[in-house]
């Protein structure tokens, strides 16, 4: 079900509780909001639609991904960037990225992953986590 977006920056700045089985609407929501929002956005984080948990989904070349409680565990390729968002108001904001990242997470059956992302990919990966986080750009 495509979801409201929240714009709530107290809301939006709580750090997110893992995420469990029992959280996997949460996930078949945010990708109907992603795919909702296709033509202005390639990533959510669950918090973006209300819930406060760690669940990312974002577009990996045509496919969409999702994550559950995911971590960056190392980064390397350090940047300057600009970044919009679909829960904040205004535009582009100034802030720092990583070109290579990997991350641990949980796939849809909660079995743990490793995976190294780059580019593109790995920034829209560490916009969605800061989400988990409650960190805002």
């Amino acid at each position: 079900m495509v979801r409201e977006l929240v714009h709530d920056p107290m809301f939006l700045g709580i750090k997110s509780k893992p995420a469990t089985k029992e959280d996997s609407l949460i996930a078949r929501d945010l990708l109907d909001t992603l795919n909702a929002h296709r033509e202005t956005c390639v990533g959510m984080a669950a918090n973006m639609i209300g819930k406060a948990v760690r669940i990312i989904v974002f577009i990996d070349g045509a496919k969409p991904v999702v994550m559950f409680n995911p971590e960056i565990i190392a980064k390397s390729g350090k940047y300057e960037t600009e970044e919009g968002c679909l829960s904040l108001l205004g535009g582009p904001r100034k802030t720092t990225r990583f070109r290579k990242i990997k991350v641990r997470y949980q796939n849809e059956q909660l079995q743990t992953r490793l995976k190294t992302f780059t580019g593109w990919t790995a920034q829209i990966i560490q916009h969605e986590v800061d989400h988990c986080n409650g960190i805002l750009i």
